[in-house]
């Protein structure tokens, strides 16, 4: 639950940490997500587990401690798509509402939907098939994306 200390829609540092290696945890056991991470990552976690608690730092409360670019980084990485942002925030939100209170693990997941839509419309622009990514009918895609695809 929330630390009485924090605002009830911000974590300590401490509740990012137990967010994270929780969250991590579970994505490794996942059928669909856990072979993905660990093609990209490799066996050994703990370097993508401190930027993920800077990055949700950074998110949560503006520490600025997350100095990367989530959508180059993401585009590298064989086998994602559309579905698996699904099962992502599907895993993200029953982990929040697991470990936080109603209003926190809310503030969490309205960060990782907007997150999630921007690495969906960061796809959609470098995507074979950018209306797949960005669920979104073609004409709201930028034109020269589609034409440059065809």
């Amino acid at each position: 639950m929330a630390d009485s200390t924090q605002s009830a829609t911000l974590p300590s540092e401490d509740q990012i940490a137990d967010l994270v290696a929780t969250f991590y945890a579970r994505i490794r056991r996942h059928p669909s997500l856990g072979p993905i991470f660990e093609h990209a990552i490799g066996p050994d976690w703990s370097a993508h587990l401190q930027v993920m608690c800077d990055f949700w730092s950074s998110v949560m409360l503006t520490t600025g401690r997350y100095k990367g670019r989530p959508i180059p980084v993401h585009l590298k990485i064989e086998g994602i798509e559309p579905r698996h942002f699904d099962a992502w925030l599907e895993l993200f939100a029953a982990t929040t509402r697991e470990l936080f209170s109603q209003e926190l693990a809310e503030t969490f997941m309205e960060k990782a939907m907007r997150i999630g839509e921007s690495l969906k419309l960061g796809f959609a622009f470098h995507a074979e098939k950018p209306e797949i990514w960005a669920k979104l009918p073609p004409r709201a895609i930028p034109l020269s994306v589609v034409k440059n695809r065809t």
